[in-house]
């Protein structure tokens, strides 16, 4: 490959001790001292007798100090050991589920200061896909398959090129979920590996994940190791070297599981080999910082396109902020979680005309505080809580009106391709 696609984002990331044995102190009795020479004798016996106690007391205590620490680099190494091969384990099982996605392209010509026509013509990326069924689905970022791709084939977990498939849709660029779904037209025979999905809500700060993806567009797959470091993230991210099409992307988690080059659009695992995030974008200005799409966002669209072969991303219509104690304090309002719909500015409608929102009924400064009994926090963003849906499906929003708890029913619709 000529280049490998690659997204920047800038973001808001023993003791070992011993004792030993005292040898008993003597006493001189002056009364026998016309038996000296015996007395000599057994006072040397018990001296020599206790100094081999107490030797004997200290080099069995720094042997058991050797063991203690024998036993503690053992068992380290036992951790250590048992953990990389968990993570071996789960590569090899969830290897074949991970693709290479090589992209032909054509890129607009631009002008320079001069005037003169720079650029453009053919281009050639790679990126990375997750196989999300067996007749050949498969889940990418919308980055990876940009408007103007001309052509897309894909290389399987064993070398294979599948070529001629498809991009059966991806969000626009105005959508804060950078994705992608692809088609295989012609498995060729070959039998595909649908990944197994998880629940990212599940996750938890701290809780270990395995980031994969297919560095430099070549079939061989890599494998890095970390931890999720936070979530609900938002960020600005750009395309290219020079950060040009600029998107904000939110309700991310952040990882220091290291994204290389290439790796847009591959699975971040957790420790039971499910997929629980889409890797979308590295951060600009700090090593090893990475972001990934919890995978509960895309869970409604995932089931829709399986299901009817339609890319359809539910809708609600509305600009929000996640609340947090902070955005609340911000905001001067008593509620910390929930999803504040802002007030329009500078002509941006804050509920978009025509959508569901606004035939519910729903208005600006309207906080969402749950969808369908389930809180709208920290682990389960509004966005996170209605991508499970699929287009059509009816919800019960909680929604707190000046003070006032209502429930308002919402029929989400299929978000506009524009």
């Amino acid at each position: 490959m000529d280049k490998t696609d690659e997204k920047l984002a800038t973001s808001n990331a023993d003791k070992a001790g011993f004792g030993s044995n005292a040898p008993r102190p003597l006493a001189y009795d002056h009364r026998l001292h016309h038996r000296r020479a015996p007395i000599l004798a057994v006072i040397l016996a018990l001296i020599v007798s206790a100094a081999s106690g107490f030797l004997g007391g200290w080099l069995g205590a720094d042997r058991n100090k050797d063991q203690a620490v024998d036993s503690t680099f053992s068992s380290n190494q036992k951790v250590v050991t048992s953990q990389s091969q968990l993570i071996a384990s789960i590569a090899k099982s969830v290897g074949p589920s991970v693709v290479s996605v090589n992209v032909t392209g054509q890129t607009a010509a631009t002008q320079n200061v001069f005037g003169f026509s720079v650029g453009g013509g053919t281009q050639q990326s790679a990126g990375t896909g997750i196989i999300i069924s067996s007749d050949g689905l498969i889940l990418t970022n919308r980055h990876v398959v940009p408007e103007g791709t001309t052509a897309v084939s894909v290389t399987l977990d064993d070398g294979t090129e599948l070529d001629n498939v498809q991009v059966l849709g991806r969000t626009p660029s105005n959508d804060s979920l950078d994705v992608a779904v692809l088609k295989v037209s012609d498995t060729k025979g070959h039998k595909l590996s649908p990944a197994t999905l998880g629940d990212s809500s599940k996750m938890q700060i701290g809780d270990s994940v395995i980031a994969i993806g297919n560095a430099l567009g070549q079939f061989q797959n890599t494998v890095t190791s970390g931890i999720i470091s936070g979530h609900g993230r938002s960020v600005q991210a750009g395309s290219g070297a020079d950060g040009s099409s600029s998107e904000n992307l939110a309700d991310l988690f952040q990882t220091d599981a290291a994204i290389n080059e290439g790796n847009s659009g591959g699975p971040l695992v957790n420790s039971s080999g499910q997929v629980i995030g889409i890797n979308t974008a590295i951060a600009s200005d700090a090593q090893n910082i990475g972001f990934s799409i919890p995978i509960n966002d895309l869970s409604g669209l995932i089931k829709e396109v399986i299901a009817s072969g339609k890319f359809e991303r539910p809708y609600l219509g509305v600009q929000y902020v996640s609340l947090t104690d902070d955005e609340a304090k911000t905001l001067g309002i008593n509620q910390t979680r929930g999803a504040y719909i802002v007030p329009s500015t500078n002509g941006q409608p804050s509920i978009i005309s025509g959508s569901p929102a606004d035939k519910a009924g729903l208005q600006e400064k309207d906080i969402i505080s749950a969808v369908n009994g389930t809180n709208v926090d920290q682990n389960n963003s509004l966005t996170a809580l209605l991508g499970q849906y699929s287009v059509g499906t009816k919800v019960n929003l909680t929604v707190i009106r000046g003070g006032d708890t209502k429930h308002i029913d919402v029929t989400l619709g299929a978000e506009p391709t524009s």
